[in-house]
Protein backbone atom coordinates (compact mmCIF):
# COMPACT_ATOMS: atom_id res chain seq x y z
CA UNK A 1 0.00 0.00 0.00
CA UNK A 2 1.37 3.81 -0.77
CA UNK A 3 1.38 5.35 2.80
CA UNK A 4 -0.04 8.95 2.47
CA UNK A 5 1.64 11.71 4.64
CA UNK A 6 -0.53 12.18 7.65
CA UNK A 7 -3.32 9.87 6.87
CA UNK A 8 -3.50 6.92 8.93
CA UNK A 9 -4.11 3.27 8.24
CA UNK A 10 -7.26 1.43 9.35
CA UNK A 11 -7.67 -2.19 9.20
CA UNK A 12 -10.82 -4.61 9.46
CA UNK A 13 -9.96 -5.00 13.12
CA UNK A 14 -10.11 -1.48 13.63
CA UNK A 15 -12.64 -0.28 11.49
CA UNK A 16 -15.40 -0.28 13.78
CA UNK A 17 -13.87 2.21 15.91
CA UNK A 18 -11.88 4.16 13.78
CA UNK A 19 -14.35 4.76 11.34
CA UNK A 20 -18.05 3.51 11.80
CA UNK A 21 -17.43 5.25 15.72
CA UNK A 22 -15.82 8.72 14.66
CA UNK A 23 -17.10 11.94 16.42
CA UNK A 24 -17.31 13.84 13.02
CA UNK A 25 -16.72 12.45 9.25
CA UNK A 26 -14.26 10.19 8.24
CA UNK A 27 -13.08 9.62 4.80
CA UNK A 28 -11.83 6.39 4.05
CA UNK A 29 -9.70 5.45 0.75
CA UNK A 30 -9.63 1.75 -0.18
CA UNK A 31 -6.03 1.32 -1.66
CA UNK A 32 -3.62 -1.19 -2.79
CA UNK A 33 0.19 -0.76 -3.72
CA UNK A 34 -0.49 -2.47 -7.21
CA UNK A 35 -2.76 0.66 -8.09
CA UNK A 36 -1.18 3.36 -10.31
CA UNK A 37 -3.93 6.04 -9.68
CA UNK A 38 -3.61 5.16 -6.32
CA UNK A 39 -0.42 5.92 -6.08
CA UNK A 40 -1.40 9.39 -7.93
CA UNK A 41 -4.36 10.20 -5.15
CA UNK A 42 -1.96 9.94 -2.40
CA UNK A 43 0.03 13.49 -2.09
CA UNK A 44 -3.68 14.23 -3.15
CA UNK A 45 -5.16 12.73 0.34
CA UNK A 46 -1.87 14.34 2.55
CA UNK A 47 -3.36 17.86 1.15
CA UNK A 48 -6.70 17.34 1.58
CA UNK A 49 -5.53 15.59 5.25
CA UNK A 50 -3.12 18.90 6.24
CA UNK A 51 -5.77 21.20 5.07
CA UNK A 52 -9.11 19.99 6.69
CA UNK A 53 -8.25 17.55 8.95
CA UNK A 54 -9.39 19.40 11.64
CA UNK A 55 -13.24 18.92 10.29
CA UNK A 56 -12.61 15.58 8.36
CA UNK A 57 -10.54 12.35 9.48
CA UNK A 58 -8.88 11.08 6.72
CA UNK A 59 -7.54 7.34 6.33
CA UNK A 60 -6.57 4.53 3.59
CA UNK A 61 -7.36 1.02 3.74
CA UNK A 62 -5.38 -1.83 1.97
CA UNK A 63 -7.36 -3.54 0.22
CA UNK A 64 -5.04 -6.89 -0.02
CA UNK A 65 -4.65 -6.97 3.73
CA UNK A 66 -8.17 -6.27 4.96
CA UNK A 67 -10.89 -8.00 2.35
CA UNK A 68 -13.69 -8.03 5.25
CA UNK A 69 -13.77 -4.60 5.17
CA UNK A 70 -13.31 -4.91 1.07
CA UNK A 71 -16.55 -6.72 0.87
CA UNK A 72 -19.03 -5.05 3.17
CA UNK A 73 -19.05 -2.42 1.07
CA UNK A 74 -18.67 -3.86 -1.90
CA UNK A 75 -15.78 -2.40 -3.21
CA UNK A 76 -14.79 -3.36 -6.83
CA UNK A 77 -12.19 -0.42 -8.39
CA UNK A 78 -9.13 1.27 -6.52
CA UNK A 79 -8.76 3.82 -5.61
CA UNK A 80 -12.38 3.89 -3.82
CA UNK A 81 -13.32 6.56 -1.43
CA UNK A 82 -15.83 6.14 1.01
CA UNK A 83 -17.11 9.06 2.94
CA UNK A 84 -18.40 7.94 6.29
CA UNK A 85 -20.94 9.95 8.48
CA UNK A 86 -22.33 8.90 11.87
CA UNK A 87 -20.97 4.96 11.37
CA UNK A 88 -23.16 4.93 7.52
CA UNK A 89 -21.69 5.59 3.80
CA UNK A 90 -22.91 8.56 2.76
CA UNK A 91 -20.86 9.43 -0.32
CA UNK A 92 -19.03 6.91 -2.58
CA UNK A 93 -15.95 8.46 -5.33
CA UNK A 94 -14.12 6.05 -7.88
CA UNK A 95 -11.25 7.25 -9.18
CA UNK A 96 -8.63 10.12 -8.60
CA UNK A 97 -9.35 13.69 -8.97
CA UNK A 98 -7.26 16.98 -8.04
CA UNK A 99 -7.25 18.36 -4.75
CA UNK A 100 -9.59 20.97 -5.76
CA UNK A 101 -12.33 18.87 -7.54
CA UNK A 102 -12.03 16.49 -3.97
CA UNK A 103 -12.46 19.43 -1.69
CA UNK A 104 -15.67 20.50 -3.69
CA UNK A 105 -16.85 16.86 -3.86
CA UNK A 106 -16.46 17.24 0.06
CA UNK A 107 -18.16 20.81 0.53
CA UNK A 108 -21.82 19.67 1.95
CA UNK A 109 -19.65 17.62 5.20
CA UNK A 110 -17.17 19.97 5.70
Amino acid sequence: MIRAAGVDEVTDAGFDGDVLRAEGPVLVEFTAAWCPPCHQLAPVLSAVAAEVGDRLKVVQLDVDSNPVTTNAYGVLSMPTMLLFRGGEPVKSMVGTRPKRRLLQELEDVL
